[in-house]
């Protein structure tokens, strides 16, 4: 006697970005946050570096057939129903990801920024910002820069306060995305993390307590990724972003957690399934998590 299965509908989530070697930011770090989160994540390297929890000591762009290639395979095989971009290094690869996205058309296309690495290195090349800024960011739903980023966009002053970042709102709508995250980790000063959602007649403030942790290694490329693997899963933006935020900031808080490297070391990308298996060992007074996980929030929304 036959058995029929059904199959289950996966979401899939194209990452286009750069690989890093010591598989706490770009590509790996993509990957790992897409599965976490419920997507099927499928890939596009851009670059290959030499990088690790200490900084980055090469780039080496990957030759434009062969990202061509690579993307042309993805789309005629593979349903591909929201992308996240990320480092693309020179205005030649950002032309060619933008032409493929007008012919490809997913339905969600969120663009991170990626311009310097959480480290201080220079990711992107001075040229090729303002390539991006005609020839991507127009196409992106949303985009998701943190404050030096937005600051070389809008060629404004980077700001360290909130006020200086709703600031930037008008400069930040004038890129031509749908919305735009602007990310306020880099204000040290606050006691919390806020997050500006930029819509074109609103904007929203999320906020969480800020993490102390030497670990984070990749951190942009986990929320946009995240946002992107929840957008193909059929949240709303508003929604999408609660989730996205809530994930990145348990898996800071998770990550100090990880012996990784002699640097600053990534996050805690599979902080739910050591926190499942910590359960099941461990009484529940050990591992009492501070944030709602992520897992939490899809049961109940």
């Amino acid at each position: 006697m036959s058995v029929t299965f059904n199959k289950a509908k996966t979401p899939i989530v194209l990452t286009i970005a750069g690989s890093d070697s010591g598989g706490g930011a770009g590509i790996q770090a993509d990957i790992k946050t897409i599965s976490a989160t419920g997507g099927y994540a499928c890939s596009v390297i851009t670059a290959i570096t030499a990088q690790n929890t200490l900084g980055v000591s090469a780039v080496h762009p990957i030759p434009l057939p062969i990202i061509e290639k690579q993307l042309d395979a993805v789309f005629s095989d593979l349903n591909i129903v929201a992308v996240k971009v990320g480092m693309l290094a020179d205005s030649d690869i950002i032309e060619l990801v933008a032409a493929k996205i007008r012919q490809y058309q997913p339905r969600f296309l969120v663009v991170d920024p990626v311009m310097i690495a959480t480290s201080g290195d220079p990711l992107l090349k001075q040229t090729a910002i303002e390539t991006l800024k005609t020839a991507l960011l127009p196409l992106a739903d949303i985009i998701t820069p943190n404050l030096p980023e937005a600051a070389a966009l809008t060629q404004l002053a980077v700001p360290n306060t909130q006020d200086g970042m709703l600031a930037m709102i008008d400069e930040l709508r004038l890129l031509g995305a749908e919305s735009v995250l602007l990310k306020g980790g880099h204000l040290e000063c606050t006691n919390e993390s806020n997050d500006v959602l930029i819509l074109p007649q609103e904007i929203e403030i999320f906020s969480a307590p800020r993490i102390q942790s030497r670990n984070t290694h990749g951190t942009g490329c986990t929320l946009s990724s995240a946002i992107a693997s929840y957008l193909a899963q059929g949240y709303t933006l508003m929604s999408t972003v609660q989730l996205a935020k809530h994930y990145i900031t348990s898996a800071i808080e998770h990550a100090d957690q990880l012996d990784i490297g002699h640097g600053h070391g990534p996050v805690d990308h599979f902080f739910a399934l050591r926190s499942k298996t910590t359960h099941n060992h461990c009484s529940k007074s050990l591992i009492t998590p501070k944030y709602p996980s992520y897992i939490n929030m899809i049961n109940e929304g």
